[in-house]
């Protein structure tokens, strides 16, 4: 199976038709049937490293401020019980837990996979970001994740290379500042070119401004271990910039796909609250 890195911006992206949403549906059509989905959410950002167990996960609406219609989402995916056995075995001796009944599939994977797979059939099992760990750590886990993708699994990974939600211009809906283009630049070359070296981007210049926190991030660095195995060759889906401080870049591992452009911009953010206080 092939993999990704989706940059998922806003929650409204789930409802909205843009070039974003658009790629995301252009990447579902290009993979084959998967088994399953793991997908690695930046919003499932703990203390630990888990995956969802659960045959019925629920649908969370993990922000605040939006518009009912969003609240209203259901993205009703069964889940695979099994699978999180096989994820500890593949990643042993990473201890990796079983949650039966805490979490489910959040904003961060239901917003995408509602335009890659709209039909909610395939099942999905959500991988944790272990807060308490070092980008070597991600990285590492996810180059163990690799025999995964030969077992029919599309690991989907979710978040924003650079996600400043406090930084964010209201006035530029489609534009990034200068600091959020250089440093999405410098990803891009690491991610294609020599996927270890994203590890190492919390040493560019621009790192603070544009991961202020390292959730939406560390998503990257599971595309980036997955794509040191192997051959297979990192490609950009779809890249772009929202209110300044947001990069909407996404990549595939493994797969081509022509996204075509919509030529809209990326969902915007309520006007109340605060961007950075809309998002748990």
């Amino acid at each position: 199976m092939p993999a990704a890195f989706l940059g998922h911006g806003s929650p409204r992206n789930a409802l909205d038709a843009n070039r974003y949403t658009q790629a995301w549906r252009a990447f579902g059509h290009a993979v084959p049937t998967p088994r399953a989905i793991l997908a690695i959410s930046a919003h499932w950002f703990i203390n630990a490293t888990a995956v969802t167990a659960m045959p019925s996960p629920r649908t969370i609406h993990d922000f605040f401020g939006f518009e009912q219609r969003l609240f209203d989402v259901q993205y009703p995916a069964p889940g695979l019980p099994e699978l999180a056995e096989e994820i500890a075995d593949v990643v042993h001796p990473t201890w990796v837990g079983a949650d039966v009944d805490s979490w489910g599939i959040d904003h961060g994977t239901w917003s995408v996979l509602t335009h890659a797979f709209p039909a909610a059939d395939v099942p999905v099992v959500q991988l944790s970001l272990n807060a308490y760990q070092d980008f070597d750590y991600h990285l590492e886990l996810g180059a163990k994740l690799a025999p995964l993708r030969e077992r029919g699994v599309l690991v989907v990974a979710s978040g924003n290379i650079v996600h400043n939600l406090a930084g964010m211009d209201r006035r530029l809906p489609d534009e990034g500042f200068d600091w959020a283009h250089r440093f999405d630049a410098a990803a891009r070359v690491m991610i294609m070119d020599r996927p270890d070296g994203v590890a190492t981007l919390d040493g560019h210049a621009d790192f603070d401004r544009a991961v202020p926190t390292p959730d939406h991030f560390l998503p990257l660095l599971y595309l980036a271990g997955l794509a040191g195995v192997g051959d297979d060759l990192v490609e950009p889906l779809v890249d772009g910039f929202a209110y300044g401080s947001l990069s909407m870049s996404a990549y595939t591992l493994g797969v081509t796909c022509t996204a075509g452009d919509d030529g809209r911009p990326s969902a915007g953010f309520p006007e109340t609250p605060n961007p950075s206080d809309t998002n748990t």
